[in-house]
């Protein structure tokens, strides 16, 4: 369930429009008539105000907020305007396109979303970028992560619950030989995971467990961490439990010397009108303490207010 709540009955998008249009002039923006109205709308109703607001005004909503806002925040609210799917897209794009490239974000979006919602969000990146997201891919990574990267965006994976016990009891054979032998980038290795059935991949994953004693992420941890296999390990804990994953993204964006806004903001934006109930649950059970607390402790004025008001403290 989601955390963002809108209010009954909510006004008009050029009542909307209109009270954006207030707070942008003056000497100073009021940030809280833009926090009031944002953050307690919908996608659908987002667009409405974004369209209702050009249409007034004639100038780019988009590039007004970026004029009128700074920070953290501003990367919020930004996010947060666009639809799931083209924010998905955009991000994508940000994570390809970092001097380092995020190996993460590309994982997420490939293993979270199901194989329609990852169709949609590259037919989004090409309609906004011209050009595919696997070519982008192409384009930006090397090696190892070349190959991951690029086979779990261009997979699309059959999306029904039937399972074969005997591959799976095969192919964790082959996953922990492999994984034994420290060679985490073999062939058999990205194919399993790039083109199986989350409901066999699932099954694999809990046969290696009952058959070798410890589980698959376990198993690919090591006292000097190798990138490739802790990439390995973001996209087996994407696929078997994505509200458990998104829970420790979040203790570690909250967590580390130095947060990590940018987590923090992905996780939010991306699931506070969709999920986020569920992933807030779980992060209070298991930090036992409040996730409001915890941003509260870790972020500070509009930025923390944005965040806030979607995760559901009004």
């Amino acid at each position: 369930m989601a955390t963002l709540s809108v209010p009954e009955p909510v006004p008009s998008s050029i009542e909307d429009a209109e009270n954006l249009r207030k707070a942008f002039q003056g000497w100073g923006t009021d940030e809280k008539a833009v926090i009031a109205i944002l953050a307690h709308r919908d996608a659908a109703q987002r667009k409405e105000i974004m369209l209702a607001y050009e249409e007034k005004y004639n100038e780019n909503f988009i590039k007004r907020l970026e004029s009128e806002l700074s920070g953290d925040f501003e990367r919020a609210v930004y996010r947060w305007m666009f639809e799931p799917v083209e924010r998905e897209a955009i991000m994508a794009n940000i994570a390809v396109k970092s001097k380092t490239v995020d190996y993460q974000v590309i994982i997420e979006i490939a293993c979270v979303n199901s194989p329609n919602d990852l169709l949609a969000v590259k037919q989004a990146y090409q309609m906004r970028y011209k050009r595919s997201l696997e070519e982008d891919i192409a384009s930006h990574t090397t090696g190892d992560f070349h190959r991951l990267l690029f086979a779990l965006m261009s997979t699309y994976r059959y999306d029904g619950e039937e399972v074969n016990a005997n591959l799976a009891k095969s192919e964790a054979k082959i996953l922990h030989d492999a994984i034994t032998k420290g060679t985490y980038n073999h062939e058999e290795v990205i194919r399993i995971l790039c083109t199986r059935s989350k409901a066999q991949l699932n099954a694999t994953f809990n046969h290696f467990k009952d058959e070798y004693g410890i589980s698959i992420t376990k198993a690919l941890s090591c006292e000097t961490p190798n990138d490739f296999a802790l990439a390995l390990r973001s996209a087996i804990r994407c696929i078997a439990d994505p509200h458990k994953y998104f829970v420790k993204v979040l203790r570690n964006a909250l967590n580390k010397s130095g947060i990590d806004e940018d987590a923090l903001t992905r996780v939010i934006v991306m699931h506070a009108e969709k999920d986020f109930k569920e992933i807030k649950e779980r992060f209070e059970k298991r930090s036992n303490a409040t996730l409001e607390h915890a941003i509260g402790k870790e972020t500070s004025g509009d930025y923390k207010a944005f965040l806030l008001a979607l995760v559901g403290n009004n």
